[in-house]
């Protein structure tokens, strides 16, 4: 009898919460729209328990303000990395929901899937496809001797990947969607060293006859669009802000933010612009991707990133044109990152490469010079 009504308590309560998280209007989406049912699994509790082994501690990904990640296993033994949110703004309902259908009909190489949700616990758990090879940030820290990040042409083309995911959200994605968190702990690497951008949590879709939403400031200090802080006004060149940012790491092998430093070098956004100001950038950029053959190619990266961190929004590129431009600086590198140096096959490597850029296809001597006294 006691275990009867604990059973219609909890199947009332997990009603409840499928209400309050809108489950119901998740049910009216998907009626609408049939391909949406084959890309958004609906989870019940149980899966999801079963999943993590009940969210088992040994089970955590990772933690952060939004939320706790938990590696999972669902059908097939298909690996998931489910988001446990801490908050959720009930009277966004509507907003979340739309996010969530919008997020399932992203299919692009360089972002996270979104495979699923769970409503019918008091915050809404997400799951995503599981990404193997970890964030940016452990790569680009730990310092691995295999990963793609130890040589220029890797974090070039982790950069490039990086820019053409944040240009396909912002401008083909269907509704424009502003990342609004971009740093380098929410880009993945899976297997391949291929970037995959996720965490979505602090997100916003922009209505069509919009440019900017007015909003709470959310973001990471260090990667925040000063120009967002101070008027709360959300654009996609806050992204751009935030995307430079982690170029900046790239190059510099730097933190955003170093709190044991002078004032003048705490923030990396500052160093750079500095440096590029100053002609001097190749003074911070981190030795171990610096050569005499690639020293020109990364003052142009280098000139790029402080472009993006103008103060004023309209000062910066789009995220298009900074894609555009990274891209076509892949091309001009002579090797793929995570492949041997050299080809067996001539052909193939000219395929692959693609017509070299005259800018960057002879050394340049006088960086050869500064090259070899910075970094000997």
């Amino acid at each position: 009898m006691i275990l009867a009504v604990r059973q219609r308590r909890v199947i009332k309560e997990r009603k409840k919460f499928y209400r309050d998280n809108g489950g119901l209007l998740l049910e009216s989406r998907l009626s609408q729209h049939r391909s949406y049912v084959e890309s958004l699994k609906v989870f019940s509790v149980e899966d999801l328990q079963k999943a993590t082994d009940n969210y088992d501690e040994s089970r955590i990904l990772g933690e952060g303000g939004q939320g706790t990640v938990y590696k999972g296993t669902v059908m097939n033994n298909k690996a998931v990395a489910i988001k446990k949110a801490k908050i959720l703004d009930r009277s966004q309902t509507n907003e979340f929901i739309n996010e969530v259908i919008i997020l399932s009909q992203i299919n692009h190489k360089n972002v996270v899937k979104l495979i699923g949700c769970c409503l019918e616990t008091e915050m809404p758990l997400l799951v995503y496809e599981f990404i193997t090879n970890g964030t940016l940030f452990g790569h680009l820290h730990g310092k691995k001797e295999d990963s793609a990040l130890s040589s220029w042409s890797g974090r070039l083309r982790i950069a490039a990947e990086t820019a053409v995911a944040l240009s396909y959200l912002h401008t083909d994605a269907g509704t424009q969607i502003i990342h609004r968190d971009v740093k380098r702990t929410n880009i993945l690497l899976d297997e391949n060293y291929t970037v995959k951008v996720s965490d979505f949590g602090a997100s916003r879709l922009m209505p069509s006859d919009h440019t900017q939403l007015t909003t709470l400031v959310q973001g990471t200090l260090g990667y925040l669009d000063p120009e967002y802080l101070h008027s709360g006004q959300l654009t996609d060149k806050s992204d751009v802000y935030s995307f430079s940012i982690v170029l900046a790491e790239l190059l510099t092998g730097m933190q955003a933010i170093s709190f044991d430093k002078p004032e003048k070098e705490r923030y990396l956004s500052s160093v750079l612009v500095s440096a590029v100001k100053e002609d001097r950038c190749l003074e911070i950029i981190d030795c171990a991707i610096l050569n005499e053959d690639n020293g020109r190619q990364i003052e142009e990266v280098a000139l790029l990133a402080s472009k993006c961190l103008g103060v004023r929004g309209e000062e910066r590129p789009s995220m298009k044109e900074v894609a555009l431009e990274l891209e076509g600086l892949l091309r001009a590198t002579s090797v793929h990152p995570w492949e041997q140096q050299g080809s067996d096959n001539p052909q193939e490597s000219e395929h692959l490469l693609g017509s070299l850029h005259g800018n960057y296809s002879d050394t340049i001597s006088a960086n050869a010079t500064v090259v070899g006294f910075l970094c000997r």
